[in-house]
């Protein structure tokens, strides 16, 4: 509640320096003005969707889509190259360096499914849902016309929560997220 609350703050002095008044002043109220009914029970898992969603989609996932197709390279480049392959820190049989250079990319393959597959969730928003999840003191509308400015905005594809109720109540996309991160890293 204090994050939101304190934004709203910040977004009221802001626009009443913009139209030439003192900060601090009531003509823009943070509550009244700029929260509009809205709630942290539904705006910051809205903003920690947007933030995690954003950044898998315009930065990790280009990244690893990179890394992948380095290493694909790398196994064609490498396959001639015989090694001694090695299990239970044991020296094993020969194996080409290409082939563990595949694997490495197989890896990196896999955890973009995963990743993409777990960040779905993250595209279903709260917002809207006000402080329990009903909706209350806000516009019938005011979600889906929220969604589509932070879509458009972001150029991502956002969606509002099919049930506000289990949206506000859990954090399961992010968690979801967080364990095929989890994968990635180990």
């Amino acid at each position: 509640t204090s994050t939101n609350m304190h934004a709203n703050e910040v977004i009221a002095n802001r626009a009443l320096e913009l139209i030439g008044r003192t900060r601090g002043g009531k003509e823009i109220h943070p509550n009244d003005h700029v929260n509009m009914g809205q709630s942290s029970n539904d705006v910051i898992p809205t903003a920690i969707h947007i933030a995690a969603f954003e950044s898998i989609s315009k930065n990790l996932l280009p990244g690893l889509i990179r890394l992948e197709r380095a290493l694909k390279q790398k196994a064609e480049a490498f396959d001639n190259i015989v090694k001694i392959g090695r299990t239970h820190l044991n020296d094993a049989t020969p194996i080409r360096l290409g082939q563990e250079f595949s694997g490495y990319a197989r890896q990196i393959e896999l955890a973009i499914d995963r990743i993409q597959d777990a960040a779905k969730g993250l595209q279903e928003l709260a917002v809207g849902g006000t402080a329990v999840g009903t909706g209350i003191n806000t516009h019938p509308q005011f979600a889906a016309q929220v969604i589509e400015i932070i879509s458009a905005e972001t150029g991502l594809p956002f969606r509002e929560a099919a049930n506000h109720f289990g949206a506000q109540g859990a954090r399961d996309a992010s968690v979801h997220v967080s364990g095929a991160l989890k994968t990635l890293a180990v």
